[in-house]
């Protein structure tokens, strides 16, 4: 059961990895978005679920 969940948050830290490089953020907060998702992969990846950059739009 626990390889299954650390399989589930690797996957969905990987995703939002991948969403925060396409996303139109800054070099800088691009690598902040990136070192909040791989320090803390699961409070980072709800941080960033809820406030993180989108792709293709700029956030005001």
């Amino acid at each position: 059961m626990e390889f299954i969940l650390g399989l589930i948050v690797l996957v969905l830290d990987i995703y939002a990895i991948i969403q925060v490089f396409s996303s139109s953020a800054s070099v800088g907060a691009k690598v902040l978005w990136i070192l909040l998702i791989l320090i803390l992969p699961v409070i980072g990846f709800i941080i960033w679920l809820i406030a993180g950059p989108r792709s293709g739009s700029v956030r005001v």
